[in-house]
């Protein structure tokens, strides 16, 4: 890369000269030489240059990449932000979508959990989307088989309530974990575990870790704000920027 650099540089400096003196093809192996010395002279004698082209190029850098994100999340939208299996919450006619892959066992999906859960409240215009993200292990697909296999059976509140459970948890989930949490909240376990191990369980989980793949989501909390990814955890003063920024936006 540092040799883009020199490269971009060097260009710089020939569109100062004729065409013909600096068609590097067509100078001699003695002018090429002399011709790279004084670029390299330049340089040496002035970098804030090379700052200068440091600096641009990581401007394009970011806005690439930004544009990039922006294409992925256009042609997966359907998958993000609307499948029909994933939990939905806070508004469901908010003016923007807050999407977050999380796992269970994420020591960083717990600490961002009260943040995403004030968000959302305090804000009263946010819809909420859950994408089961299990990467951690057995014991993260155990909790985010257990919140699916809920959710089949009794709906969004009680998956909530499973959700927020877990979140809060501290410790590895274990069957015992579970088991006690049916229990706690009035649900019959055994239908649960039979639901656990259902195709379409095991299909939403796989759905998701593709789509994930397909949007280069190494880890967890990730959130897609809007038309925004964010890839790690926030506080909650940070979304509340993202998540002004997005309606700016679009307003």
């Amino acid at each position: 890369m540092f040799r883009s650099f020199l490269m971009t540089s060097a260009v710089c400096l020939a569109t100062a000269l004729p065409a013909a003196a600096t068609d590097i093809n067509a100078m001699t192996d003695s002018e090429r030489e002399a011709f790279r010395a004084e670029v390299r002279e330049y340089l040496l004698d002035n970098p804030g240059v090379l700052m200068e082209a440091i600096a641009i190029l990581e401007e394009r850098r970011v806005a690439e990449a930004a544009e990039a994100e922006v294409a992925m999340l256009e042609q997966y939208r359907d998958e993000i932000f609307d499948d029909g299996v994933s939990y939905v919450g806070g508004n469901p006619d908010g003016d923007i979508t807050v999407v977050e892959f999380l796992d269970y066992q994420c020591g960083f999906c717990k600490r961002a959990f009260p943040a995403v859960e004030e968000l959302i409240a305090s804000d009263g215009n946010i819809r909420f989307v859950v994408k089961e993200f299990p990467i951690l292990g057995d014991a993260s697909v155990l909790g985010s088989r257990y919140a699916l296999a809920v959710k089949s059976l009794h709906g969004d509140e009680p998956y909530k309530t499973a959700h927020d459970d877990m979140m809060l948890l501290r410790g590895s989930l274990t069957p015992q974990t579970l088991a006690r949490l049916s229990e706690d909240n009035g649900l019959d376990h055994d239908d649960i575990l039979a639901e656990m191990e259902s195709e379409e369980i095991s299909r939403i989980i796989t759905a998701n870790r593709d789509l994930g793949a397909r949007l280069q989501i190494q880890g967890t909390p990730s959130f897609v704000i809007g038309d925004s990814f964010v890839r790690g955890f926030l506080e909650l003063d940070q979304m509340r920027q993202v998540v002004a920024a997005e309606r700016q936006k679009e307003g």
